[in-house]
């Protein structure tokens, strides 16, 4: 490629993304990673692509939704142009209700649902015995049932994505040029260098640690109980996630707070006891001071764009924010909603 007309910086799943979406709509596309595709919090191993709760409704959660019912198509052409699996996969959700006053507020939710998601997907509460022997435990006896939720194997479905950017023309390079419109997705660590540039804490990384155990599943719904993500990968192994760590020393170490994740899942779900573990995982993933995606105009460089911050919803939100990126550098069509903008996430001074 002589010229490019967009330069990513970053090879994650919101840098690849965008460039998905550019190159789809005939743009040349060079995106620069010294570490390569998938390296940091894209290149994990647990993939809950979860919806936030239906009631209570903001352009954030119509913004997820939107990217939620994209992906059932956008991942699957990403499959189709790249040969390879993403594991994607809308299996929906089982969560259990622990305490009895509960029960009427997810009821309650059932409405919202409606009101909000449409036909799209459905919330509903449902007994332990309909859901048989994958179902969480539950103290009422009942859980919520979604079928918005989806999940994916974003290791997988990153080296998909970059496959899929190359076979449209694009270019992944470890160096390069920086030329056409610049988009910086570069993670936590580009978040800690605008930081560092503005002189306050715009971003930051926090540390995940997950594992992957030899127990099939394919076909089921995720679980999330107790704050843990229990996945069921369409390649016959289940991830168990996530710690959230502010503060850590090595980026890609686990160590003891996996084990105890380990055994606390161990322990909620019994049927997982006896399953061998596979692979441990450690990444940082990159959160804006709002907790919702950066998009937009770069807030160091305003002749850049940003696409950073994606934290613990990023692969829920990737498609959508690729098209919306892409047609604000292409097509100067500005989606963003205010709350996702890199302005936002600036703290008013004094």
């Amino acid at each position: 490629m002589a010229t490019a007309d967009v330069t990513i910086l970053g090879a994650g799943v919101f840098g690849l993304s965008v460039a998905f979406c550019c190159a789809q709509r005939g743009a040349r596309v060079r995106v620069i990673d010294p570490a390569g595709v998938a390296s940091g919090a894209s290149g994990g191993i647990v993939g809950a692509l979860a919806p936030h709760t239906p009631d209570l409704w903001l352009p954030k959660k119509q913004f997820q939704l939107e990217s939620l019912l994209y992906s059932r198509r956008f991942w699957p052409e990403v499959e189709a142009i790249s040969g390879l699996t993403t594991g994607f996969a809308n299996h929906g959700r089982l969560q259990p209700i622990n305490e009895e006053r509960l029960i009427s507020l997810a009821l309650s939710r059932i409405a919202d649902a409606e009101k909000n998601w449409g036909d799209a997907a459905v919330w509903e509460v449902i007994s332990s015995s309909e859901a048989g022997e994958w179902a969480p435990p539950s103290a009422t006896g009942q859980l919520v049932y979604d079928t918005l939720s989806a999940h994916i194997h974003p290791q997988q479905a990153t080296q998909a994505l970059g496959r899929a950017v190359e076979e449209l023309g694009g270019v992944i390079t470890p160096a390069g040029a920086r030329q056409g419109a610049i988009v910086d997705a570069r993670g936590w660590r580009g978040l800690v260098e605008m930081s560092e540039t503005l002189g306050q804490e715009i971003g930051n990384g926090v540390k995940g640690q997950a594992a992957l155990l030899d127990f099939a599943r394919p076909g089921e719904p995720q679980l999330f109980a107790d704050g843990l993500h229990i996945v069921p990968h369409l390649d016959g192994t289940v991830a168990i996630g996530s710690t959230s760590e502010r503060y850590f020393k090595s980026v890609t170490d686990t160590d003891g707070q996996l084990n105890d994740l380990i055994a606390k899942a161990k322990q909620l779900f019994p049927v997982l006891r006896d399953a061998p573990i596979l692979a441990r995982w450690a990444g940082v993933r990159p959160r804006a001071f709002t907790r919702a995606p950066m998009l937009g105009v770069h807030p160091v460089t305003p002749d850049w764009f940003v696409a950073n911050g994606g934290f613990k919803i990023g692969f829920g939100m990737a498609p959508k924010i690729g098209q919306v990126m892409a047609s604000l550098i292409l097509e100067g069509e500005d989606h963003i909603p205010d709350d996702f903008r890199a302005s936002a996430s600036l703290r008013p001074k004094g």
